[in-house]
């Protein structure tokens, strides 16, 4: 390890705890805003040709944790965000918190170590383990800004972005 390594190592600016807790506080408001969505709207609102929020959330929840256990487990998963919700947000709210369990399950079992390690995800998203998961936060912040504009667009206060 190198003197520059050692000191960065030193002056970490998050933990593995500290990030998980802030990743599961982006999903926390995610799920306060799919809450506040109206069922109708949720599965067959858009505006400008972007997809419902209901299609926004599938991906989501396709994402996180297939990624994250194919990060832990090494298992390649194929990418697949076609999910039978029946239209119904209380069956897609349910697979969200099975989804938050998962992810508290997964997480801890990554080395530290292997946050810098090059993967691949879903077989074809090159990236490191760390860069990964922030790409899985960063993606769900962007669609989750995509339904605040659609609630306001419906007249709805959405939650407060700080209340995570």
């Amino acid at each position: 390890m190198s003197i520059q390594q050692s000191h960065l190592e030193q002056n970490q600016v998050l933990t593995s705890d500290e990030l998980l807790a802030h990743w599961q506080g982006h999903r926390n408001l995610t799920r306060k805003l799919i809450e506040v969505f109206p069922e109708d709207h949720f599965f067959k609102y858009s505006i400008g040709g972007m997809r419902t929020f209901a299609e926004m959330t599938t991906e989501l929840l396709a994402i996180a944790g297939p990624g994250l256990k194919e990060i832990v487990t090494g298992q390649t998963q194929e990418f697949q965000e076609h999910i039978d919700h029946q239209n119904k947000k209380d069956l897609l709210l349910k697979l969200w918190d099975e989804t938050t369990v998962a992810i508290n399950m997964y997480f801890p079992q990554i080395a530290l170590d292997s946050f810098s390690k090059t993967i691949k995800t879903f077989g074809q998203y090159e990236g490191t383990v760390i860069s990964s998961i922030l790409y899985f936060i960063d993606n769900e912040i962007h669609h989750r800004g995509q339904g605040y504009v659609y609630l306001r667009s419906l007249g709805i206060e959405p939650p407060f972005f700080w209340e995570r």
